[in-house]
């Protein structure tokens, strides 16, 4: 007669059990540490190309937009600083940017009014990356602006600085700075998908 109850091969059934178990484990850990190299390798990614966008808003308020008051047209600065291959449309759009507000803007029309910095930008330019990683194209533009009273030439003449004690008899005006919302987007240059939008108010 046979036995009713028959263990044999539980042994090798449990085995395979703990095995596919351990498998298992192995398979979840090796995709957590997959996942987080990936989450890490984009995030390097879009900081460096969220630097070369804050290099696009520096470098653009702080050199293009006071040469540009200050009486340099494109050109010059095109040559000035033809090592980043500075590009700036040759059109009446910008000058309009820079002293009217956004409503009188009449020389500027289709992609130039998007907030979209890649759509007709005002200038563009080319940053190395560190170590050799790449070069990043830097796109900005201003897309609204509110015209102050501050001089084009650069130097402050709206206050006296006389203080309170001052004995001057003029009277100065309230320095009302312009206001220009700029946009501007860093990418790499072999790679647009690694981007990064930066949008900032500066006061002239």
């Amino acid at each position: 007669m046979k036995p009713l109850r028959n263990e044999d091969g539980i042994a090798l059934v449990t085995s395979l059990l703990l095995t596919l178990i351990s498998l298992t484990v192995m398979l979840a850990v090796l995709y957590l540490i997959t996942q987080g190299i990936a989450t890490s390798s984009a995030q390097k990614r879009y900081k460096n190309s969220l630097e070369a966008a804050h290099g696009g808003v520096e470098f653009f308020s702080k050199e293009i937009i006071p040469r540009l008051m200050q009486g340099d047209s494109a050109g010059t600065l095109t040559t000035a600083f033809s090592g980043i291959n500075l590009a700036i449309p040759s059109s009446n759009c910008l000058s309009q940017k820079l002293n009217n507000s956004t409503a009188q803007w009449t020389a500027c029309t289709g992609a130039v009014l998007t907030s979209d910095p890649k759509q007709s930008p005002d200038i563009t330019f080319t940053l190395a990356g560190a170590g050799g990683s790449g070069n990043y194209k830097v796109y900005s533009k201003i897309v609204d602006a509110t015209p102050g009273n501050s001089d084009s030439s650069g130097i402050d003449y709206l206050e006296s600085g006389s203080g309170v004690t001052g004995t001057s008899s003029g009277v100065s005006p309230k320095h009302m700075p312009g206001m220009y919302r700029i946009e501007a987007a860093g990418e790499k240059e072999v790679n647009p998908n690694e981007r990064a939008l930066l949008s900032v108010l500066y006061a002239y």
